[in-house]
């Protein structure tokens, strides 16, 4: 089955109050042409699960701007100022989660499994509740984070995580075939395949589409059982999302040592 479509025909059906998972890590392997035709769709009122919210003016972040989004489901929001004004201010319900839980969320939804049992958060408010998921505008806590159902296996406790599945699913890859079969590249790998599989509806998009059979089945990282659309990648740029380099040297205190040297 061809699943190649425009990006405008992919999110056509994505209503407003829908749920999405959206596949990147940072700003590696973000669905950014997706992203751009759901911000042009006009769909609001979205909850979101994805591992951070893009930042400022790229990536998920400009649908946040557009206030597009009601609540994130994430497990780091730290490179993103417009997300903490948006959520301290009360005007976005935020769900944090440990980053592995996360992951492991998405994978249960994608498989079946409705909760599972980790050792992760016991002790802390991620068992006990009480995280402050949405604030009020005066400052005050408006909804709290439950507590969880703790149980002991052995002589450790561990707290019980719900799966995650959403309505729809936007995900990247490096190489799709028009079946949908895809290969990511690098980060990329760390959230696409399990935001793919939570996905009722799964739309991929592509830097490069090949032909049912180019890419060999030992290679395929995503089946295309999991893909219901695929759609060429138009947005190429790639961002950093924290640019960290080293100091420039001192070549002019280093030059005049090497002559005093000599």
């Amino acid at each position: 089955m061809d699943k190649v479509v425009t990006a405008a025909e992919a999110v056509a059906d994505i209503p407003d109050g829908a749920s999405v998972a959206v596949g990147g890590f940072g700003l590696c392997g973000i669905p950014s042409t997706l992203i751009a035709a759901l911000l042009a769709r006009g769909s609001t009122d979205l909850r979101v699960v994805s591992n951070n919210c893009g930042v400022d003016g790229w990536g998920l972040g400009l649908l946040l701007e557009a206030g597009r989004i009601t609540r994130m489901t994430s497990s780091y929001v730290g490179e993103n100022k417009e997300f903490a004004r948006q959520y301290l201010a009360g005007e976005l319900e935020v769900e944090l989660t440990p980053q592995g839980t996360l992951a492991e969320r998405l994978r249960a939804g994608g498989a079946g499994i409705p909760a599972f049992y980790t050792a992760t958060g016991v002790g802390t408010q991620v068992a006990e509740g009480g995280l402050p998921w949405r604030y009020a505008p005066d400052g005050s806590i408006a909804v709290a984070s439950p507590a969880k159902e703790a149980r002991v296996f052995g002589e450790r406790e561990f707290i019980l995580e719900e799966a995650i599945t959403t309505d729809f699913a936007l995900v990247r890859a490096a190489v799709a075939d028009r079946h949908g079969n895809a290969v990511f590249n690098g980060s990329a790998l760390n959230f696409n395949p399990l935001a793919a599989m939570a996905g009722r509806i799964c739309v991929l998009e592509a830097e490069r589409i090949v032909e049912p059979g180019e890419i060999p089945a030992a290679g395929v990282q995503l089946p295309g059982v999991h893909v219901h659309r695929v759609v060429e990648a138009t947005v190429a740029e790639k961002r950093i999302e924290r640019r960290t380099v080293r100091p420039r040297p001192d070549t002019t205190s280093t030059a005049a040592a090497t002559t005093n040297g000599n």
